[in-house]
């Protein structure tokens, strides 16, 4: 069936040209009506050629392109928020939240909607990132009223709700702003159910949402600036040596290629960044194979490996799955990945960070022999640290004394926050789960649907692989910093232009 354009008249208000995909059910077209009116799905009335439509067939009431569509109901309310500051007592909560006061702090469970389970644990990994949540919340709201402006709004409520934390929730204007957006998230299975989908693939449409929508006061993506990850790829070849091709580009993954011999996921990383191309040869007036790899020329401050395990098999046309045991670590080090320029960047913070860990194994030494905190050493070198470990008041009283004045510099080292985890043999069936790492206590919760539970760092580094049990599908990653010396131009700047560029580099 084709794609038709409607339009929609719904009390005083109409849209015009609205696409429906009529290979699709009504009720993804429902859901767009969702996206751009409010009004939910189980309070519509839409009514086409005098019928009123139903969920899982057009039946009789298959529109034509340019046809009106009448559409009854009622926007859903805004609720009127309590005061914030009131107090709570645990007993005057409901029965359903005192359960939940324990892992409150952490966050609230999605109830899976039917093979949603794929959106739930890449939406929990997602909302650990704290820079993202605050872009949203400052541009959500401005989002606009198309289907793009609907899921990015949609996005920042739920975070705003799981930010709540408590008993688990429904996250169902999400996953209808997303099937408006994304109708491949609607697609059935043979039981007229709503078919599993791949995270990766709702993670990175998401990305792209936010990418249109959520910007800086520079006018730049958040997404680029916080995930993106820049690249140059080099192309030769053996024919002709004189010639190359070259490519920059912009990602949000690393992918992991899985082969017999992959043995860690820098391994598969590796393989995953060397290409093969044919391509027309200007010297040879032929088509001749282009060998090379991409090198990587700028860092995110947050980092995203994909798990390369699933591939198609012909002979069943299913999406199968690769069970080898790929070992991954809570570090993770792009630094032989990267370009020779960018190396040269990060050689300095580099050594800085093998600095600070040498001085803090030596006063632990130091510790152990009962020498005290007196014996730390005289000079102590520039401190590491995580994005998320900023004091911006320090740092700016440092610049204050007569201590060197430093900066936030990457090292192309990363510890690894997340990681999406897949259940089952085949792309199209099993199970998504999200392993989030907490700031504030350093300890690990799954959120496995709506319910959270405490883990190990011992547990999560057993999710490589090697069986039918959790393996990691979706790994992310945020940078470590190093403390390093402030250039001499840039010591000779206005304290508040300091503070800024200081801003800048923590607020990413």
């Amino acid at each position: 069936m084709a794609t038709v354009k409607l339009n929609v008249k719904w009390g005083k208000e109409s849209f015009s040209d609205i696409e429906v995909d009529l290979s699709q059910t009504p009720l993804v077209f429902k859901a767009q009506l969702f996206a751009l009116t409010g009004v939910p799905v189980e309070r519509q009335k839409v009514l086409l050629k005098g019928a009123q439509l139903k969920d899982d067939e057009w039946g009789k009431a298959v529109p034509k392109d340019g046809m009106t569509v009448m559409l009854m109901g009622s926007a859903e309310a805004v609720s009127v928020e309590a005061p914030k500051n009131a107090p709570k007592f645990v007993e005057d909560l409901p029965e359903e939240e005192q359960e939940h006061m324990d892992t409150k702090r952490f966050g609230a469970g999605l109830h899976n909607l039917g093979n949603t389970c794929y959106m739930n644990s890449t939406m929990q990994c997602m909302f650990a990132v704290q820079p993202l949540r605050e872009a949203l919340y400052k541009r959500g709201a401005a989002a606009g009223g198309d289907p793009t402006g609907r899921l990015v709004s949609a996005t920042a409520e739920l975070f705003r709700d799981l930010e709540s934390g408590g008993a688990p929730f429904t996250p169902y204007a999400f996953l209808m702003a997303l099937r408006a957006k994304f109708p491949q998230f609607a697609q059935k299975g043979q039981n007229d159910e709503y078919a599993q989908q791949d995270a990766e693939e709702c993670w990175t449409n998401v990305m792209y949402a936010l990418k249109e929508k959520v910007k800086d006061d520079d006018g730049n993506a958040a997404v680029d600036k916080l995930f993106g990850i820049r690249t140059h790829l080099a192309l030769k070849s053996d024919e002709s040596p004189e010639e190359e091709f070259a490519e920059d580009g912009l990602s949000y993954t690393l992918k992991v290629n899985i082969e017999d011999k992959t043995a860690h996921v820098s391994e598969g990383v590796a393989v995953g960044l060397r290409e093969e191309r044919e391509r027309t040869s200007a010297a040879l007036g032929r088509t001749a194979l282009f060998k090379g790899a991409t090198r990587l020329t700028a860092l995110p401050p947050y980092l995203t490996l994909q798990m390369m395990r699933f591939f198609f098999r012909r002979d069943n046309q299913q999406k199968a799955k690769i069970l080898k045991k790929i070992p991954f670590s809570v570090e993770f080090d792009a630094y032989e990945f990267c370009s020779e320029e960018l190396k040269k960047e990060l050689d300095g913070p580099r050594l800085a960070y093998k600095e600070a860990q040498d001085a803090e194994m030596e006063a632990k030494k130091l510790a152990k022999k009962g020498a005290g905190p007196q014996a730390e050493p005289a000079a102590a070198a520039p401190a590491a640290a995580s994005g998320a470990d900023v004091d911006m008041k320090e740092a700016a009283a440092g610049a204050s004394t007569s201590a060197p004045a430093t900066t936030k510099a990457m090292t192309g080292k990363y510890e690894l926050v997340g990681v999406v985890t897949h259940k089952g043999r085949t792309a199209d069936s099993g199970h998504y789960v999200a392993w989030v790492k907490q700031p504030s206590e350093g300890t690990w919760v799954c959120f496995d649907d709506e319910k959270l539970t405490i883990r190990s760092q011992e547990e999560v580094l057993q999710l490589s692989g090697g069986g039918d049990w959790h393996m990691a599908y979706l790994l992310l990653y945020r940078a470590i910093y190093a403390d390093v010396p402030v250039k001499a131009e840039e010591a000779k700047a206005e304290p508040e232009e300091a503070g800024a560029k200081e801003a800048a580099v923590m607020e990413a």
